[in-house]
């Protein structure tokens, strides 16, 4: 039998040995470690070019057909299960705002101002300079997203759809075959760099705080879903649970609501709720329902900024929550699809920087599986309520 790596598991190899070699090769060759690090430092520069030269390809590709084909279907169906997800990603996205602002900050203070920063500097330059400016801003994509989406919804377009499908297949390709596979490098020159300068141990020990603590918000909101769905549907709420635990474990394994998509379905059915309301919700829930990316994104995006000593104020950052609800819309169904759809509202709307950018991608990628699942586990309830609603 054929042993197959996951991404995860290649990230967590990546960060070993970085931290590894970080450590060991400048007690051998100080010279020669500054070389090293600055040929990941040169290779970062390119990555994170490219990362940035797509994004705005990566939000028209996901969010124009993704709102074109929510005009599909039935209209007060759809209207009623897209104002229900899109309240319950709002909700868990406030609700790991609070959270991680409040237990966070106490774990983290111990972690100087801007030491990613001054981690990603320290350690040497790249061996030289490569401009790769994007086509536009992520607020000019976001535009045009709306503008075609919208616009292909309401004539119902078929021609423009059909480019934007092969726009939004092409743009799955560079992530699966390009980005997803030079990822775990990135990441290793990231933490190379951090380990070269003495920063590793405190940024791995704000990760191990923050993955448990996403976890347990995982499990918090999935308790209030069901919770709310029992109520109105007259159910107990543990056993609506316990009868979607098989979704929940199925999308540890594949990390794709998509891919879950037919055991969700199956499992939506024995709640009790309407065949006709399940057939048309869960699918639809797969794209646009991801309150468990949201509570991982938010969560994880307030470890970042506090680690570089950035303020965090509600105020400014719900707005970020408000268009993160939308960005994700139609993620596709590879690994980390939400974080790279967010990378353009990272930059733009909380100042990321890409050293930040590759550790938000580091902390979101370890705890992936359980975000999708907790999306997929929540579907369920919110077709109960939007079963119940309706009816």
């Amino acid at each position: 039998m054929k042993f197959k790596l996951g991404l995860i598991g290649k990230i967590i190899i990546a960060i070993a040995l970085a931290v590894g070699l970080g450590l060991l090769i400048p007690t051998i060759h100080e010279g020669f470690a500054n070389i090293f690090v600055r040929f990941f430092a040169t290779f970062n520069m390119i990555f994170g070019g490219f990362l940035n030269f797509v994004v705005p390809l990566i939000i028209i590709g996901f969010i124009a057909p993704g709102i074109a084909k929510l005009g599909k279907g039935s209209g007060k169906l759809l209207g009623i299960a897209t104002a229900f997800a899109y309240g319950s990603t709002i909700v868990a996205g406030v609700m790991a705002y609070f959270a991680a602002s409040t237990l966070l900050p106490s774990f983290i203070g111990n972690v100087s101002e801007a030491s990613i920063g001054e981690a990603t500097r320290a350690a040497g330059t790249a061996f030289f300079d490569l401009e790769m400016e994007p086509i536009m801003g992520v607020m000019t994509a976001l535009v045009i997203a709306f503008l075609f989406g919208i616009g292909m919804a309401s004539i119902g377009s078929k021609t423009i759809l059909s480019f934007f499908d092969e726009l939004n297949l092409l743009v799955e390709k560079v992530i699966s075959f390009v980005i997803i596979p030079l990822l775990p490098f990135h990441i290793f020159g990231i933490f190379l760099n951090m380990t070269y300068t003495g920063e590793v141990a405190k940024v791995l020990s704000v990760f191990a705080v923050v993955f448990v603590m996403v976890i347990v918000l995982h499990l918090i909101m999935l308790t209030i879903q069901y919770t709310v769905a029992g109520a109105m549907s007259g159910k107990n709420p543990f056993f609506l649970m316990k009868t979607m635990a098989p979704a929940y474990f199925t999308a540890l394994g594949t990390q794709s609501s998509a891919a879950t998509i037919p055991v969700t379905l199956r499992q939506a059915r024995l709640t009790g709720a309407s065949e006709k309301v399940t057939d048309f919700t869960v699918p639809l829930f797969a794209t646009i329902h991801l309150s468990g990316s949201t509570i991982t994104l938010v969560s994880c995006s307030i470890g970042v900024l506090l680690m570089n000593g950035l303020p965090v104020n509600f105020i400014e950052y719900f707005p970020f929550i408000l268009a993160l609800g939308v960005t994700m819309i139609a993620a596709p169904g590879v690994p980390g699809g939400a974080v790279m759809a967010a990378v353009g509202l990272l930059a733009s709307m909380l100042g990321f920087s890409e050293a930040m950018v590759a550790l938000m991608i580091a902390l979101y990628m370890a705890q992936d599986s359980f975000g999708t699942a907790t999306n997929v586990t929540g579907d369920g309830a919110i077709a109960i309520m939007v079963d119940r609603f309706t009816k």
